[in-house]
């Protein structure tokens, strides 16, 4: 096949669909199909490096956040025939609607990847701003997906939550598998550069935050909750690896100084060697998250053989427990803190049962070969057998 991925922004800073994007284009093309990206970055961007297919930007655009850039929806117009299907990354951006502007009268059907931003969490926690996508998704976002030729989720979780949104939903909704490939390279190297970068890490007991410093993560729930059990053992130790978008970090900070906290490394965002470094260096990656759709660094950790101990609001922990991969727990103080003192509970076979557990888990459910072979199967089936729906 050939194929286009649209997504509003390739920077990795904005977290796991930029990734999914860039892992899911380089198996598609181990497997000999030909992939192009299309983003509304600037053309300057240096986060575009690196990638094995082509990559047209299109960008910056205006209007804040949604990035209004006609010149996308005049591109596809003019190259839609040359691809067999377009596949949109995420929502509430400009780059959605051009899609379904340029090529809902075409021969070229489009697929969307909602990567969780149907979750009702958004409508509860932010009200107004639900109001305003109320406001937009009637004459927008509902027929941008409305007309797709399928809606892809990433779970059934994701699934059975975006049913919750909105009122007026009518999508042809389909599960995909999605994940990444793994590490690459030598863990023992990845480790000690990880360890040399942050010396103070050497012979500690490190539980792992690996994302954004953000408040939907529940940054302070762990912070919190390992606080409170610090003292069992004088080497745990709490990393807490991402960039900060928001400027949580320093706030947090302060809880943990006024907490008496001083076994806590920030580290700002890893890559590369770096990140793969600390994944193998920590016994468990921790994530209380209040709303999190697929969780990338949760298969990276997997793949790492690290036990994951998540929240029941990160909608890939009924496979985790399904597994033996990890724990999980409410997004709750009580519930963070349960998930801390149960890893800290379990015995040194247990912890060991689990990694291997871990390393089956992401192997069995979310290595990136099968992501790509189920995206495709779906795009197949729905391209050679499907029948595109009228836009109405």
């Amino acid at each position: 096949m050939k194929y286009l991925h649209i997504i509003s922004s390739l920077n990795p800073k904005g977290g796991g669909p930029a990734e999914g994007v860039k892992q899911l284009t380089r198996a598609a093309a181990q497997l000999g199909h030909e992939v192009e990206v299309a983003s509304l970055d600037p053309p300057d961007a240096a986060w575009i490096q690196g990638y094995s297919c082509p990559v047209r930007l299109f960008g910056p655009g205006s209007l804040g956040r949604y990035s209004y850039a006609p010149a996308l929806r005049n591109w596809l117009q003019a190259n839609a025939s040359r691809f067999d299907a377009v596949i949109v990354n995420g929502l509430w951006q400009y780059h959605g609607y051009a899609t379904w502007q340029a090529l809902r009268h075409s021969g070229t059907p489009y697929f969307v990847f909602t990567h969780g931003m149907l979750d009702p969490w958004f409508r509860q926690q932010y009200p107004l701003k639900h109001l305003k996508k109320w406001l937009y998704w009637p004459w927008a976002e509902y027929r941008v997906l409305r007309d797709a030729r399928a809606v892809l989720f990433t779970c059934e979780e994701e699934r059975r939550l975006a049913r919750q949104s909105f009122g007026l939903y009518r999508v042809n909704e389909s599960v995909v598998s999605y994940g990444t490939p793994g590490p690459a390279g030598d863990v023992n190297q990845q480790r000690a550069a990880f360890l040399q970068r942050f010396p103070q890490l050497r012979g500690q007991r490190l539980l792992l935050f690996l994302g954004r410093i953000h408040e939907k993560k529940g940054c302070d729930l762990l912070i919190d909750a390992f606080a409170s059990v610090a003292d069992r053992d004088p080497r745990l130790h709490l990393v807490m690896a991402g960039p900060d978008q928001t400027g949580l970090t320093a706030g947090l900070a302060e809880r943990a100084r006024q907490l008496g906290l001083t076994r806590l490394t920030w580290t700002g965002m890893l890559d590369g060697d770096l990140k793969w470094g600390a994944l193998h260096a920590a016994e468990a990656f921790v994530l209380p998250s209040h709303q999190e759709n697929f969780g990338i660094a949760v298969a990276e950790a997997l793949s790492c053989r690290v036990p994951v101990l998540v929240s029941d609001k990160v909608n890939i922990w009924r496979e985790v427990v399904e597994d033996g991969a990890g724990l999980v727990a409410a997004d709750t103080p009580a519930g963070t803190r349960q998930l801390l003192e149960s890893w800290l509970n379990l015995g040194e076979l247990e912890r060991e049962r689990m990694a291997h557990n871990a390393q089956k888990c992401f192997v069995k459910r979310f290595h990136i070969d099968a992501a790509a072979h189920s995206l495709l199967a779906t795009m197949r089936a729905h391209v050679d057998g499907g029948t595109q729906k009228s836009a109405a």
